[in-house]
């Protein structure tokens, strides 16, 4: 089960946990290249969402599960759990199934919200970070970097060819349709989001589009703020001014990066210090949470995190159901695809080892003939030593072909057999540097 993937999700962990188990961009460089620095681990990329963090790898030796239980060590110490602990939470999947979880996971029929658009481009980001990771050696080689340039192709194929994406809800817009249940139409409504990266975009643009004419942008940047607020005629704010914009907010839609608490029950009591008399709704879209859960127990305050959500994603996915069977085919077309290329690789040194020893034979008897061919002209040299490579090309073509075909049909004793017939040394089968 050469690839492999190590992970949880928000199937099989809740929000509290999945917090633990998230890795920044810099976190994710670090823990891959430690991860591919010597043992037995060549290969590797670490996606880390907000409902999900896998970790792909790839052996050196090529087979068996390598590096798994070194990667499962590494996500429990980052959860601060003991593995046993965190085993509770990981699945494990390996071969064509590994390959199919990852199209599945980029086409977001593994989303909490089906169809939604975010999840290509964190695989994009998963796969980059990869890319820039390690000092000494990449982390990603051919064989990680052919299944994730696959994936994001499969990502696009289906959003292009299914109506998988058509309507879809993303979390945010779950989020406003739970506003409207507590405060029914939202127009003249104030809302205040914290952060100013993508998810806080798509926030802003749910909250516009459903009438909300007054939103506050709070960043620790000032200068994205003020971008992200100025696309609809909003304000900045610095989070120093929390207290205060509580007492002008009606919706709160948090989604920023920070570690740690952006907004805690002190803030809340510094806000309203007799607690709050109107409605106040606070979503928090991040993970780790920013907001800290006592704030939930508020006089008047209504607090909802990632996972409270998905009674309203589920009752929209229906609406998708029918596109699912036609994503679903994409999926097995291009990972059957895949696993011919993957199990070509077999047969990569026996073909270079076939080549090489038919071309040291042709050059000698070729070179045997032409010295006892001296009468002949340059010419003539020349067109004998195209033929040479001609009848060699041409002897080797078929067998080339069949080789292909019984490693990408599922046969892999063809390669031994050729070995044995071409009376062939023993093989390297390193497929670093083969691209197919």
């Amino acid at each position: 089960m050469a690839i492999w993937v190590v992970g949880l999700s928000y199937r099989t962990a809740p929000v509290e946990v999945r917090e633990r188990f998230v890795f920044s961009d810099d976190a994710a460089r670090r823990a891959l290249g430690a991860l591919t620095s010597g043992g037995p681990l060549r290969e590797a990329v670490l996606l880390s969402t907000c409902n999900r963090t896998e970790l792909y790898g790839y052996p050196a030796d090529g087979s068996g599960a390598g590096g798994e239980d070194r990667a499962r060590e590494m996500l429990a110490a980052r959860a601060e759990m003991t593995l046993e602990e965190a085993d509770r939470y990981l699945y494990r999947r390996g071969g064509a199934d590994a390959v199919r979880h990852l199209y599945r996971v980029t086409s977001s029929l593994d989303s909490m919200v089906v169809g939604e658009a975010q999840i290509q481009g964190q695989v994009r980001t998963a796969y980059e970070v990869a890319l820039s990771a390690g000092r000494d050696r990449r982390v990603v080689g051919p064989v990680l970097g052919r299944l994730f340039e696959s994936a994001l192709s499969v990502g696009g194929r289906v959003r292009s060819e299914t109506r998988l994406g058509t309507g879809a809800a993303s979390v945010p817009s779950a989020a406003v349709e739970l506003a409207r249940k507590i405060f029914g139409p939202l127009k003249g409504r104030r809302a205040l989001i914290l952060g100013a990266g993508q998810t806080s975009e798509l926030a802003l643009e749910c909250l516009a589009g459903d009438g909300v004419d007054r939103i506050v942008v709070a960043n620790r940047t000032a200068r994205r703020a003020e971008a992200l607020a100025g696309k609809v005629g909003g304000r900045s704010a610095g989070y120093a001014e929390l207290p205060a914009l509580l007492r002008e907010t009606d919706i709160v839609m948090s989604a920023t990066t920070a570690p740690h608490y952006m907004l805690t029950r002190a803030t809340l009591e510094e806000a309203f210090p007799r607690g709050r008399d109107e409605p106040l709704l606070i979503v928090d879209l991040a993970l780790p949470r920013d907001v800290e859960p006592a704030v939930g127990g508020g006089r008047g305050v209504f607090l909802y995190d990632m996972d409270d959500l998905r009674q309203i994603v589920d009752q929209n996915r229906s609406r998708r159901e029918n596109e699912v069977p036609d994503a679903e085919a994409i999926i097995e077309e291009a990972a059957a695809e895949f696993w011919r290329w993957y199990a070509s690789l077999d047969v990569v040194p026996v073909l270079r080892a076939m080549r090489e020893r038919a071309d040291r034979m042709r050059a000698v008897e070729v070179e045997k003939a032409l010295r006892k061919l001296e009468h002949l002209s340059d010419a003539d040299r020349a067109v004998v030593e195209a033929l040479a490579v001609q009848l060699t090309n041409k002897l080797l073509h078929e067998p080339t072909v069949r080789l292909k075909e019984g490693a990408g049909n599922g046969q892999p004793v063809m390669a031994e057999t050729a070995r044995y017939l071409f009376d062939l040394a023993d093989t390297d089968d390193e497929t670093t540097g083969e691209n197919g």
